[in-house]
């Protein structure tokens, strides 16, 4: 499709918002065919950003983004490890359907699992939606859907709808590997997984405390680039930062224990992320006409991150593993002082539906997303009310995790509103709390509540066993 086609496409007509299609007010309209920036950060926890609470480490950059645009207190991701969460943001629809429940390593690890080795270049992609609309294209950062470890002959990132890419050793094409630092003084060790020797794009090596400075610098130069072009943008902006192992600058360890290596790296995230913001921020152009949306991919991994006064962390259904702060800031409509939403349910496999509405696309007929259109509710106009449940279940491989999490999980979630019920695959062992009132689920009231819990049940088993079955209850329950 030609530019000056894309532009007449995107462009939001009188009738299109009289008729509702946007849900939006004229005086609320979105500008013309907006660039849209994703920044997912790895392994973050609900409670890190000092605007969620932490005041041990200060975000300032983060924190601005939130004071001019809007915090969302309930977002969450469709799991509670990375390949599977970055699969439903980039597909819409819940990462079962693809066959990536848990993170994607090894070809004899995905097998053990019941897991594909790649997303399925078939799927559909938002970045495939917007580039076929005339939009320019980048990812930069993590991938981790193909492309790790042994698995080599996975498609390529530009393969799902992306102009350009560079990412790190889970994923294929340019990349940037780290050199970490153990100890000062001694030589810098190459962490590769190999990678190295996978071939498919250059290789730099980085020292891992500069590597989010290399995907930051290069999706500033594409979206430079697009604007010379004046095409709109979609960029992903993923840094494998905060997921361990953890490397901040060196003379920013602390006492080099991990809560303080930890903060290290988060405050140099936020410094590195501050460039790119204010890149943004600085340009009238790019600031009156680009939405910027950052979460993260799960929970905090336990004894690094904080989920705040939330139940659990990374691999636990429970709202810590599972709940993400989200924050959307641009469109030229700027706040002084934060905003926030805390009773819209939003999950991440709305983003692709919502952020195509935004962009003025039609939602393609073809493609069953799972996710909703929340795009009024991110653009800070009115509360999203879910039409529908949001369903989960828990990597194969997590029903422990030893010696991080020791104590057997939950296989099932599901969130309907305020009422939250984890059980067993079986729908045995059920627990259901009052999210409004009991947000750290300290009280089941399963007990009290039988009619709720039996609603509940049934619509999560079904959901279950819609899905493609992975070797979760195998490896929960190993033979003796």
């Amino acid at each position: 499709m030609k530019l000056p086609q894309v532009k007449k496409r995107l462009r939001i007509t009188a009738s299109a918002l009289l008729l509702g299609t946007l849900s939006l007010s004229p005086c609320e309209a979105v500008p013309t065919h907006p660039n849209l920036v994703v920044v997912l950060i790895d392994d973050l926890g609900w409670g890190d950003f000092s605007c969620f609470g932490n005041h041990k480490t200060l975000t300032p950059a983060i924190d601005q983004m939130a004071t001019e645009g809007r915090r969302f207190n309930r977002f969450y991701v469709n799991s509670p490890v990375c390949s599977p969460s970055r699969t439903a943001i980039t597909t819409g629809q819940y990462p079962q359907r693809w066959r990536i429940g848990s993170y994607l390593d090894s070809r004899a690890s995905n097998e053990r699992r019941g897991l594909a080795n790649w997303l399925d270049p078939k799927a559909p992609t938002l970045a495939r939606c917007l580039h076929e609309a005339g939009y320019a294209t980048g990812h930069f950062g993590k991938w981790h859907m193909g492309g790790q470890r042994d698995v080599g002959d996975a498609p390529a990132i530009t393969e799902y709808g992306y102009d350009q890419s560079l990412t790190n050793f889970e994923g294929l094409g340019p990349r940037v590997l780290p050199l970490c630092y153990l100890e000062e003084g001694k030589p810098p060790i190459k962490v590769a997984l190999g990678s190295d020797q996978l071939g498919h794009g250059p290789i730099q090596w980085l020292d891992r405390s500069k590597v989010t400075t290399a995907y930051v610098d290069a999706a500033i130069r594409f979206m430079d680039s697009a604007k010379a072009k004046s095409q709109p943008f979609y960029v992903n902006v993923w840094p494998d930062d905060v997921h361990t192992p953890l490397h901040p600058p060196l003379g920013e360890r602390g006492n080099g224990e991990k809560k303080q290596l930890y903060q290290g790296v988060l405050a140099a995230l936020d410094r590195q992320l501050a460039v790119l913001f204010d890149h943004i921020r600085q340009d009238p152009a790019l600031r009156e006409n680009t939405l910027v949306v950052i979460c993260s991919d799960n929970g905090p991994e336990p004894g690094a991150g904080s989920a705040g006064p939330l139940r659990g962390g990374k691999a636990s259904l429970y709202e810590g593993g599972i709940r993400s702060p989200l924050i959307t800031w641009g469109l030229g409509k700027r706040r002084d002082g934060a905003a926030a939403d805390s009773t819209s349910v939003l999950a991440a496999f709305d983003l692709a539906p919502s952020l195509l509405r935004i962009a003025d696309i039609q939602l393609p007929e073809a493609i069953p997303f799972d996710g909703e259109d929340v795009s009024s509710c991110l653009l800070g106009n009115e509360p999203h009310v879910r039409k529908t449940p949001v369903f989960w279940r828990r990597p194969p491989d997590r029903k422990t995790w030893p010696p991080l999490v020791t104590a057997p999980q939950p296989d099932l979630a599901v969130c309907d509103g305020n009422w939250k019920l984890v059980c067993d695959y079986s729908g045995e062992n059920p627990e259901l709390y009052q999210l409004a009132d009991d947000p750290s689920e300290s009280h089941n009231l399963a007990r009290i509540q039988p009619e709720k819990v039996t609603q509940l049940t049934k619509a999560l088993l079904a959901w279950h066993r819609s899905m493609p079955a992975d070797k979760g209850a195998e490896l929960g329950n190993p033979k003796k």
